[in-house]
């Protein structure tokens, strides 16, 4: 694979919507992509057959420290002599309910897989990003945590998800001192409400409240996070770390 990608980026929860279209942007620019996700599907099967030198995937069930560690190992093995130049922790799970009534496993599961994964991928990789890293300059990378607008805002009968997006915040916010030094900036995305797996609890008349609440009129789309990503992901963002990036249409302004 080394000899079709220049650089290459690891990303999880790619099986469906923002990680699908994020790893589609991505090696349509000429990416490399190392992703992993629980399942795998026709999706995936499409980007492994038309990016054969590009794409790579794994199982990984990102509650599971020790799947993480060899999913990074084996990412790395799998792009020989390229770059890994980024890290985009996209994996996330949510479930709804009263905190009161909410099983203790699932408020574990959440914050094990939104948080705690996240973290370990990070760990994982800048040990490789560290080996790897220019001898000189200060173009050594680029992590991207995908948080969310309930990590700031909070959203009833999701407890749990927001605590986990609010410590991935903080996670990017300690982590973007700590790597800084060396070149490597550190990034949180935070879309405001859009249409997929993780909003599904959303009935339509919710989210129409939203799109009234909303200043631009709309819900997020995957194009508005897709865009930014990839923006992080370049030379042009360079001077940017430490930051919680809103996309939510002026929502929580």
């Amino acid at each position: 694979m080394s000899d079709t990608v220049a650089k290459w980026v690891m990303l999880s929860g790619v099986s469906r919507g923002l990680g699908l279209a994020i790893a589609r942007d991505l090696l349509a620019r000429g990416y490399g992509v190392a992703a992993c996700s629980t399942t795998f599907n026709e999706d995936l099967r499409d980007l492994t057959d038309n990016h054969p030198g590009a794409f790579w995937w794994r199982g990984v069930d990102m509650g599971d420290p020790a799947a993480i560690e060899a999913f990074v190992t084996e990412a790395m093995a799998a792009f020989p002599g390229s770059r890994l130049w980024g890290v985009i922790n996209n994996a996330g799970v949510s479930v709804e309910g009263i905190l009161s009534t909410l099983p203790v496993r699932d408020i574990e599961r959440v914050l094990q897989v939104n948080l705690t994964g996240a973290i370990c991928l990070a760990r994982a990789a800048l040990r490789q990003m560290m080996k790897t890293r220019p001898t000189s300059g200060k173009k050594a990378g680029r992590m991207i945590n995908i948080s969310s607008i309930t990590g700031s805002r909070g959203y009833t009968g999701l407890t749990a998800y927001a605590a986990s997006k609010a410590g991935l915040d903080g996670f990017t916010r300690a982590l973007s001192r700590e790597v800084g030094r060396v070149g490597i900036t550190v990034n949180s995305v935070a879309p405001g409400y859009m249409k997929t797996a993780l909003s599904e609890g959303l009935d339509e008349k919710q989210l129409e409240q939203i799109v009234r609440r909303t200043p631009l009129g709309r819900l997020c789309e995957l194009a508005d996070i897709v865009h930014l990503v990839r923006f992080l992901l370049s030379d042009d963002a360079a001077f940017i770390t430490g930051q919680v990036l809103t996309v939510d249409g002026g929502l929580t302004s």
